[in-house]
């Protein structure tokens, strides 16, 4: 294959000027990502300086730099290294043939993304690019669209955001022929009236699609008609998923397991039985949100079908783990990336539905769910009928705004509420025994993920 840039097509692309020739095979904006013959962008921001890191990229194997600074090295330099990634953005978007496929919602859209990928990869096998990790910002994106091959057939970019219009500039950016929106939900709702606010705002993806393009969305959701309305302003092709009749691509049976969910769906006039190798009646709307984005970009369906019953493996959403616990091990259900009140609900429904082996219990960390206003604490006392449908027997809730769950649950199982991760991370090591499960989940800024990480990399205890 091609290098992904030559030095040569990264000055024209952003109006910088070559200072010793180079070609690159990646991009990348933080220098602990550099494993060799990467473009290192010095991004430079309020509080940080990406110049300060030159050394350690080159150190690390940069293959070149785009800089605003000169610097004894092989580079770029520009004006603005911000501004220069975007435009590195907009030429690697122009210059392939790749079908792109946006995805955005208040939940699941990595998930989605992923399984996109999965899908299609079978179809399109080393034609897939996807945005890594969750880099669905304002710089994420275009260090995202920077980074797609010029042979790619389909690219997939997620898109987030937590206020009004920034749907709208990552759009623009990406251009999408597919815009997907997962679900709606009340994330980041301090920063909107109501959830139709939300639902407002996830709809600015549909103001970039191409001429031509398709929007899906989610015909379950109370914002339906919303949405609808919304996408059609820009498109005529407007697909619905859910399991209510009437969608487009419809559930026509669901069983769900403790560890995955078996489903038969139309989509158009096909046919489709499948099994969704993540549990819970959630993934049962992702998964048919993603058969609804393949066959939109000409994908096959039966290969989808494939790839959703192999997404077991996703670390901090969903993943399942086993880990040493008192002379045996005990199941961790890592969800420690992220949650809000639609997303933490779903989860503990996957929790309760799992029976524990031999005396094995049901455990939970629970981290404060972040962003939600002056709502926050009628949010978190409102897992509580959750929580106890899931039969929990602990609880270990962490941050200051689970205050109000720890107060709801206080008489019906027992609740430890403590202050960060570090301290969940010292209760939990103490609790967990032999055959139990685990839930793990709060917002990512609790810093949960630490708390499966101790418990994936501790010894056996006799």
């Amino acid at each position: 294959m091609s290098p992904l840039w030559t030095a040569t097509e990264i000055a024209d692309a952003t109006g910088g000027t070559v200072h010793g020739d180079f070609t690159v095979n990646g991009v990348a904006f933080d220098s602990r990502e550099i494993i060799g013959g990467e473009l290192f962008v010095a991004m430079t921001g309020t509080a940080m300086d990406g110049h300060r890191f030159v050394p350690q990229a080159i150190a690390r194997g940069a293959a070149g730099l785009l800089v605003s600074e000169p610097i004894d090295a092989p580079h770029v330099r520009v004006a603005d290294p911000n501004a220069a990634l975007t435009a590195l953005a907009v030429a690697a978007r122009n210059r392939s043939p790749a079908l792109r496929i946006g995805v955005t919602g208040s939940v699941g859209k990595t998930g989605v993304k992923e399984a996109i990928k999965s899908a299609l990869g079978r179809f399109a096998l080393d034609g897939i690019h996807a945005s890594v990790k969750s880099y669905n910002n304002h710089t994420g994106v275009p260090l995202s669209l920077a980074r797609m091959p010029r042979e790619s057939r389909f690219g997939i970019f997620e898109m987030g955001m937590n206020h009004a219009g920034e749907i709208a500039e990552l759009t623009a950016l990406v251009q999408p022929d597919i815009a997907v929106i997962t679900w709606i939900a009340s994330a980041h709702i301090e920063n909107f009236a109501d959830e139709t606010g939300i639902a407002d705002a996830k709809a600015e993806i549909f103001n970039g699609l191409r001429p031509g393009g398709t929007a899906i969305i989610p015909f379950d959701s109370t914002h339906f008609a919303r949405l609808h309305a919304a996408a059609s302003r820009t498109t005529d092709r407007v697909i619905s998923f859910g399991c209510k009749p009437g969608a487009d691509v419809v559930a026509e049976s669901v069983a769900l397991h403790p560890d995955c969910s078996c489903v038969t769906a139309r989509i158009a006039e096909h046919r489709l039985t499948f099994k969704v190798g993540m549990a819970g009646q959630h993934w049962v709307g992702n998964a048919l949100a993603v058969l609804a984005a393949v066959h939109a970009a000409g994908g096959d369906l039966a290969l989808a079908g494939l790839a959703l019953a192999e997404l077991t493996d996703l670390p901090g959403r969903g993943q399942r783990l086993r880990v040493p616990a008192k002379s045996s091990t005990a199941v961790v259900i890592d969800e420690s990336y992220n949650a809000n009140p639609a997303s933490m609900a779903a989860s503990l429904a996957v929790l309760g539905a799992v029976v524990p082996a031999g005396q094995g219990r049901r455990l939970a960390v629970l981290g404060a769910m972040r962003e939600l206003g002056d709502q926050s604490d009628a949010f978190h006392a409102a897992l509580a009928p959750h929580v106890v449908a899931a039969g929990v027997s602990t609880i270990i809730v962490v941050g200051n705004e689970m205050k109000a769950l720890a107060t709801a649950l206080a008489r019906q199982l027992e609740v430890l509420h403590v202050a960060d991760a570090a301290a969940a991370e010292a209760e939990v090591g103490r609790l967990i025994a032999a055959d139990d499960v685990l839930l793990v989940k709060g917002s990512n800024s609790v810093g949960l993920g630490a708390v499966v990480s101790a418990l994936k990399n501790r010894e056996s205890l006799a």
